[in-house]
């Protein structure tokens, strides 16, 4: 396929290491890092490998995807005018304040979609399950230039070498009527360890003759029609386009961001993601698979519905309000027997607490696999605590029970820096394939592997993974 397939494995690591900055695009834990290593993750001299078959369910799963996202859409502005049921909105809606909801329902943005769309995808022995679907996600710039890389070895990486900036900016674009319009990243000071990466997402654009450029809130400037930034020379320019990577519960501490909301409304500027704190929520993973709600899903996704039906694990909203005696929550039971009451969740043997509690998504511990509990994993009074939390905390912000899915122990090899040689492990894979939603076509621009040991349960960037592109070859036997 490539030279890469006849090189030293040990020279490959050692290479990607010497083309990559300094810490990385993201700095990450590095107290357990060599000195060495530019990179806050263990480096694989390949790609993870899925199979042409796995390839064509990733393409099909990015339209499933959109799909998904314009129903819940639909669903939640027909939620609010009583035509689907009204717990839908209720749900959505709880612990947000009056602000928020007031972005989310403005008529200007009704229709808008987010144009990045990240799954976290845990791959199982009997497939992938979904384990959170992210619209504003980290890791589009660490994931390019870890992707070039590994394209500049040889490797033919899903996406291609170029494909999470090129697209990035394709989406963008295709938001507006402007030619060449001007792209300005907004990253607030709460999402400050990801502004390495699309600073440098802004300035690649840049050199390639784009009119992308990444700034803080506070150097925004305004007039009575626009929002404006300033260059070097002093010289300021009108804004297109705003991305938004700042987290909307962090939205009383960004600077100027009523003014930025403000021009939105006027239709001054396009901001993307939408500033619709509904569409953020775990919760939707739950409503899903709610009964109530399955003849709108069969109608809204057609095909797609049974896509997702077979990866999105059951889930249900931790709703701490008390229910009839001769009611039960559909679809969860405890060996068997119906559940009505989330206080029969207290006292469960280890065996059954094979589940997960985490926060839906107005909260900045719904961020990161913070606030993340998985009950196996815990004694059972962190469990007992966990839950507690969560049943009486819906009124500020629900959270979602989820079925745990345990992934499946995968081959894979890392250069260790103190023996100076590539060591083999077994690693359980986080997969996150970025979509970009470019006019009415979705487009798998990159896919990311997060490969954590074996003994972790929660799957997320740690020192002790390795992080590597995606690309696609016939299955191979495992070398162990």
């Amino acid at each position: 396929m490539s030279c890469a397939t006849e090189a030293d494995p040990r020279e490959l690591c050692l290479r990607i290491n010497e083309s990559s900055p300094v810490g990385g695009l993201f700095e990450g834990d590095r107290s357990r890092v060599h000195l060495d290593s530019h990179l806050p993750w263990r480096i694989s001299p390949e790609p993870f490998w899925i199979t042409p078959e796995q390839h064509d369910f990733l393409l099909r799963l990015g339209p499933a995807l959109l799909a998904f996202n314009r129903a819940a859409n639909l669903l939640y502005h027909q939620s609010l005018k009583g035509i689907q049921p009204e717990f839908v909105h209720e749900y959505l809606d709880a612990g947000k304040p009056e602000r928020i909801l007031e972005l989310s329902r403005l008529n200007r943005v009704k229709s808008h979609q987010p144009l990045v769309l990240r799954p976290d995808l845990i791959v199982t022995a009997d497939g992938v399950r979904v384990a959170e679907l992210d619209s504003i996600p980290g890791g589009i710039g660490f994931t390019a230039q870890v992707t070039a890389l590994y394209a500049d070895l040889g490797y033919d990486v899903i996406g291609g070498r170029d494909g999470l900036v090129e697209g990035f900016y394709e989406a963008l674009d295709a938001t507006v009527k402007a030619d060449a319009p001007l792209v300005c990243i907004v990253v607030s000071d709460e999402s400050d360890a990801y502004r390495e990466e699309m600073a440098w997402i802004a300035d690649t654009l840049s050199a390639q003759g784009k009119r992308v450029v990444c700034r803080h809130p506070r150097e925004l400037h305004m007039d009575d029609e626009s929002i404006l930034i300033e260059h070097e020379s002093g010289e300021r320019e009108k804004v297109d386009v705003v991305y938004r990577f700042f987290e909307l519960f962090d939205l009383p501490n960004i600077p100027k961001v009523e003014l930025v909301a403000y021009h939105a409304k006027k239709n001054a500027v396009r901001i993307t993601p939408p500033m619709k704190a509904f569409l953020e929520e775990k919760m939707w993973l739950a409503l899903f698979h709610h009964p109530q709600l399955q003849t709108f899903w069969e109608k809204e996704l057609g095909d797609a519905c049974e896509l997702l039906q077979a990866i999105i694990p059951p889930s249900w909203i931790i709703d701490s309000r008390p229910a009839p005696p001769h009611m039960i929550i559909p679809g969860l039971q405890i060996s068997g027997q119906p559940v009505s009451n989330w206080d029969q969740f207290l006292h469960l043997s280890k065996k059954q607490r094979e589940l997960v509690i985490k926060p839906s998504g107005f909260h900045m511990d719904a961020q990161q696999s913070r606030g993340v509990t998985v009950g196996h994993d815990v004694p059972e009074e962190e469990w007992q605590q966990a839950l507690m939390s969560a049943r009486d905390g819906f009124e500020n912000g629900p959270s979602i029970l989820q079925e745990f899915h345990k992934g499946a122990r995968l081959p894979f090899r890392y250069y260790d820096f103190n023996a100076d040689e590539v060591k083999p492990m077994h690693g359980r894979v986080l997969l996150r394939p970025y979509y970009y939603v470019i006019g009415d076509d979705v487009r798998l621009a990159g896919s990311q592997c997060i490969a954590c040991p074996a003994d972790k349960k929660i799957l997320h960037g740690m020192t002790d993974a390795v992080l590597v592109p995606t690309a696609v070859r016939e299955p191979q036997p495992d070398p162990s």
